[in-house]
């Protein structure tokens, strides 16, 4: 079936805000973000969206009665398909309200899964979906079996009781996820084998990342001529990109562009794609793309730096911050916008879409790659081949001698190279022991 003869659901947005819960952000603008969510979604069309205030949660429904009822009420006239709700609920919840509104539902975790499911094209992305779409049913299976009773092992005339439909379920996820795990190593593998052989060319990588509809993709097609699907819509970017450019200046470097990150970004997304956005940890400098024209901004911010640490981007780590979109912003703000862009110099206001404020982006680049090096002593075990040999190949090494107990070297190498060896080494010792 062609994309456009995909048969079009009608959809209700409800955000849930919770009186008592003050780490929540402002309820309107979440409930926008949640609709620009399911718009990401071709076959979807939005015909509602309400906030929904909360003075407790209900844990057999979410919501209490009387809202039930008048949502359904207003369900039933818009003839409503599918309810979206921008927040978690309980499989015993998803159950009660689809049976008292008759209608499907997802909550903001399934709608995200089903938007990546949408977009991946890779294999590794196509994988890493699968795997956190698996996640997601193992802990749901309770709303599809709790009709079943348990059934009996054997034929039935004697044994004890078998292993229930939840059981056997979960068992069949749990086997196809080890396959899809394995599959998926091959993959890693494979670009594991092209991080080295990057590592050898002496070209630095310069990764974008910023909340999703920041402007990455449009920055890097402007930057490297690229054709990166670049929409204004969440999650246009999942597959990572890597492109090589030349700097006004003459340096060389690959740029990467990422998946875009998002507040609540489901665990088990966060999970699978984390051989993805490892990409980040290899930069040798990360360009945070931010949209200063979002009124969110700032929350956003928090969001992209709180993943950031999640995956082990060290604090030292160089970091560019990019103010973009300020061809969106009023005259007097963009002014005051650019005065304190000047005043710092890891901070630029540009516009991805005029190219206005690039070229002293550019310029900056070249400067904060420089990572000045220094010298450390090490002692490695015999048994520590590949990190002697991952030295050398990096050319750090200025001294070695061996002693019986391994080698004693001294190094000359940048903080970058110091904290690869460290996951190298880590790596190796978590491998050791298992």
């Amino acid at each position: 079936m062609l994309e456009h003869d995909r048969p079009i659901t009608r959809a209700w947005v409800l955000h849930p805000d919770l009186k008592t819960d003050h780490t929540r952000r402002a309820a309107e603008p979440a409930l926008e973000e949640a609709v620009a969510l399911a718009a990401a979604l071709p076959d979807l069309q939005v015909v509602g969206a309400d906030v929904v205030r909360l003075p407790k949660i209900h844990p057999g429904m979410l919501f209490g009665k009387g809202k039930i009822a008048e949502l359904k009420e207003a369900l039933k006239a818009a003839e409503v398909e599918l309810v979206l709700i921008d927040g978690p609920v309980t499989p015993v919840q998803q159950r009660n309200l689809e049976k008292a509104w008759g209608v499907k539902l997802l909550d903001r975790t399934g709608l995200i899964l089903e938007i990546f499911s949408d977009r991946a094209r890779t294999s590794e992305g196509v994988l890493q979906v699968e795997m956190a779409a698996l996640s997601y049913q193992r802990t749901r299976l309770v709303r599809a079996w709790t009709h079943l009773e348990r059934q009996r092992g054997g034929l039935g005339f004697v044994g004890g009781p078998g292993e229930t439909q939840i059981e056997a379920d979960r068992r069949a996820i749990d086997e196809q996820l080890n396959r899809l795990r394995r599959q998926l190593a091959k993959v890693v593998k494979t670009r594991e084998l092209h991080r080295a052989s990057r590592a050898k060319v002496p070209f630095p990588v310069v990764a974008l990342v910023g909340y999703t509809n920041a402007g990455k993709s449009t920055l890097f097609n402007r930057l490297t001529g690229a054709k990166v699907f670049a929409k204004d819509m969440l999650f246009a970017t999942l597959d990572p990109t890597m492109r090589k450019i030349i700097l006004p200046a003459g340096d060389e470097i690959i740029m990467s562009d990422t998946v875009g990150f998002i507040s609540d970004l489901p665990t088990e997304l966060v999970a699978a794609f984390r051989a993805t956005l490892e990409e980040v940890l290899d930069a040798n400098l990360i360009v945070h793309v931010r949209d200063i024209s979002h009124p969110q901004t700032e929350e956003q911010a928090q969001d992209v730096n709180t993943i950031l640490q999640s995956l082990g981007v060290s604090e030292d780590a160089p970091v560019i911050e990019v103010w973009n979109k300020i061809d969106l912003l009023p005259d007097d703000t963009r002014a005051a916008t650019l005065t304190q862009a000047d005043r710092r110099e890891d901070l630029f206001a540009i516009s991805a879409v005029t190219g206005a404020g690039l070229d002293p982006l550019l310029a900056a680049i070249p400067d904060k790659l420089k990572d000045p090096r220094h010298e450390t002593t090490l002692h490695l075990g015999f048994a520590q081949g590949r990190a002697r040999a991952w030295l050398f190949d990096q050319g750090v090494v200025t001294d070695e001698e061996q002693d019986e107990d391994g080698y004693q070297l001294t190094v000359f190498w940048t903080g970058l190279q110091q904290e690869r060896f460290r996951r190298l080494t880590t790596t190796d010792a978590t491998g050791a022991s298992s």
